[in-house]
């Protein structure tokens, strides 16, 4: 059964489905809209006593309720000047060392950096030996994604591609799956050197947001697209440890890359483990400074 879930996403057409069903979550049916959130509630026990508002009545559209904003405090941010904090609530798929440029994506499968990163030599080389985070949103959890470390925007990537799901028997059975899947690329400076932050698209993922620039995808490309952001400036986009930085409608994937030596995983953060936004997921070494 598991080989037949597989095999059928090869054979299905993604991005059409995947576009239909983002169309229906934007709908404001009224009270279909609000029985299917009661039932979504129900069906993956979704923790409504911490969202800002908890009456599933409150919100016009599917979209709405999935990216539903949380009562203040509800995700305290560590607030060590040295800790960097996880960008989303869900479970660490994996994470490790990058082995040269490889990261290690499940039992035989791993794919490169310069693939994940939308294909660009010089950029994949800012990560060699260095660390990865694997972040599983699952359809219950959160789905506002927020920065681990403060730092300042240089560039935006969308890179185009498959929809494949990503969950964890996705990410068993199909080879290079996060460097396959539709994903927008954010490479912040920091005080430790470069980090990027990968969102990455998803079967029925209706879409992906930025808080500097709004919906990136749909509509989906065919081409690679690249935006350059200034380090200085009325223009500059520099967000703190904590802000939030983007949003899928449509649960999803984040990958973190930092360079050689730039942190340490905190002893809980380890393959499976349940992450919560804002909690601490690793620590500055100072080796990057």
């Amino acid at each position: 059964m598991d080989s037949l879930k597989v095999a059928l996403q090869y054979c299905f057409p993604q991005h059409g489905l995947s576009r239909v069903l983002g169309k229906l979550a934007a709908a404001k049916a009224g009270t279909l809209t609000t029985s299917i959130i009661r039932w979504f509630i129900g069906k993956y026990k979704v923790n409504m006593s911490e969202a800002l508002h908890e009456d599933p009545a409150h919100f016009d559209t599917f979209n709405d309720f999935f990216t539903r904003e949380l009562k203040p405090g509800a995700r305290p941010i560590d607030q060590d000047v040295k800790s960097l904090v996880h960008p989303a609530d869900g479970a660490v798929s994996q994470c490790g060392p990058i082995d040269q440029d490889r990261i290690f994506q499940a039992k035989g499968h791993d794919y490169t950096t310069q693939a994940l990163l939308g294909g660009e030599s010089a950029l994949a080389e800012q990560f060699k030996k260095g660390s990865f985070i694997t972040t599983y949103l699952s359809p219950t959890d959160y789905h506002r994604v927020h920065m681990p470390f403060s730092g300042t925007l240089r560039r935006m990537i969308y890179v185009p591609g498959k929809l494949f799901s990503v969950n964890p028997l996705t990410a068993q059975n199909v080879p290079g799956l996060f460097a396959r899947n539709e994903r927008v690329v954010c490479i912040f400076d920091t005080e430790i050197g470069p980090m990027a932050l990968v969102l990455v698209g998803a079967t029925i993922v209706a879409s992906m947001e930025t808080v500097w620039a709004g919906t990136i995808t749909p509509p989906a490309g065919k081409s690679v697209f690249s935006w350059q952001y200034p380090a200085t400036g009325n223009t500059a986009v520099h967000l703190e440890k904590g802000d939030e930085m983007g949003r899928f409608k449509l649960g999803s994937t984040t990958v973190l890359l930092f360079s050689e030596d730039a942190i340490e995983f905190a002893e809980s953060v380890t393959a499976e483990a349940p992450t919560r936004m804002g909690e601490v997921m690793a620590h500055t070494t100072g080796r990057s400074e």
